[in-house]
């Protein structure tokens, strides 16, 4: 199982990548592959701002449904429409298909995040 190296992970299994003074938060390939295939991306939290652990969408298999959440404190500024009108792009590109974007408070708390090697660790 490929574990980039260039991003972030939590252990309820988002993956984080910095692109400047924004994130991107998808849903790692270990969790898709758990989850079966997906029908479902949504029921995005109307918060702009959310704390770290805050639910801020769901993803739904036909197994399962499971949230997402922050993986930081901040301001939630886009959701990835493209995403949410083809569930099956997590499945083919789980480190593309990203689902929201934030602003963090603190880069820092991003930075405090599970390394690639963490992550594999972890699973």
């Amino acid at each position: 199982m490929h574990i980039p190296n260039d991003r972030f992970y939590v252990d309820t299994h988002e993956w984080v990548l910095v692109e400047g003074d924004i994130v991107l938060i998808g849903i790692t390939d270990f969790a898709q592959e758990q989850l079966g295939d997906l029908v479902y991306v949504g029921d995005f939290s109307e918060a702009n701002h959310v704390k770290a652990g805050d639910a801020v969408c769901i993803v739904e298999s036909v197994k399962a449904a499971s949230d997402i959440y922050a993986p930081v404190d901040g301001e939630v500024i886009e959701h990835n429409e493209k995403v949410t009108n083809n569930p099956e792009l997590i499945q083919s590109e789980p480190y593309e298909a990203w689902l929201f974007k934030m602003r963090p408070e603190r880069m820092a708390d991003v930075e405090a995040l599970l390394t690639a090697k963490a992550y594999q660790a972890l699973i």
